[in-house]
């Protein structure tokens, strides 16, 4: 049978790697993100390359109403879920004491809330279905500190933590939930910074270079998969190794 998934913010970076990956792997994808104009055009471009099973629902993923339309549609289109890959999130900078609350607010309705409303009306389906797989994309930063992130790094932390706790929660109803920790990314948000930063963090990173969409795509693609059936409350990092230095200089 044709596997289902959902794909938040499905249409740029990360998410469309993943969703191109889906497809690739036959299985039946809806998109979501809450530019209408962009996911259409998407849509439009994937059936012309002969893609029919990839589908299209606008939402603003931080509102319970729309999120349960989008339940809705997608159990009605797909015929029932198999994968949540809550994707979308948001990145606003600064000290903590210099962030607006609404700026705040924000980045945690967009970076964990969503997750808890996907999870509400998911959730139920895949336990009386007989399992299912949740997979996040959080970040290093949920695992570590960073300087000027505060609203980031808190948000990507519970991101962090949830998981680990819905991996207890759900585990016994066949329901595995992990995360991505990918560090900076070559996403276009990324790639509009200056070159002077870009270079700057690839050179940081061990490999010399950041890492890809499509090499996070490549992880998602395993954790929603049977492929990692004993993997349950991972918190993965993609970070070409960023994380795993003391802090101490080469000798």
């Amino acid at each position: 049978m044709t596997k289902r998934i959902l794909i938040t913010g499905g249409t740029s970076g990360i998410g469309l790697s993943a969703t191109k990956l889906f497809i690739e792997k036959g299985w039946s994808v809806m998109v979501v993100d809450i530019n209408q104009d962009k996911g259409e055009k998407l849509i439009k471009e994937l059936k012309e390359q002969g893609n029919d099973k990839v589908y299209f629902w606008k939402c603003d993923i931080t509102k319970d109403s729309e999120v349960k339309a989008l339940y809705d549609y997608t159990i009605k289109t797909l015929g029932g879920i198999d994968s949540v890959i809550n994707n979308a999130g948001i990145w606003i900078g600064g000290m903590l004491h210099e962030t607006k609350e609404e700026d705040w607010e924000k980045v945690f309705n967009v970076d964990v809330k969503s997750i808890y409303l996907t999870s509400k009306y998911f959730v139920p389906y895949m336990i009386a279905n007989g399992g299912g797989t949740i997979v996040n994309t959080a970040s290093v930063s949920g695992m570590l500190g960073d300087y000027n992130m505060a609203a980031y790094n808190a948000a990507k932390g519970a991101v962090v933590n949830m998981a680990k706790a819905m991996a207890l929660d759900y585990g016994k109803y066949n329901i595995r939930v992990n995360n991505v920790c990918p560090s900076a990314c070559a996403t276009p948000m990324f790639l509009a910074n200056s070159q002077e930063v870009i270079d700057m963090f690839n050179e940081a990173n061990p490999l010399k270079r950041i890492c890809t969409p499509d090499e996070v795509a490549k992880v998602i693609y395993f954790l929603a998969s049977e492929d990692s059936s004993s993997c349950n409350g991972m918190n993965l990092p993609i970070s070409g190794g960023l994380d795993i230095h003391t802090g101490q200089p080469m000798q």
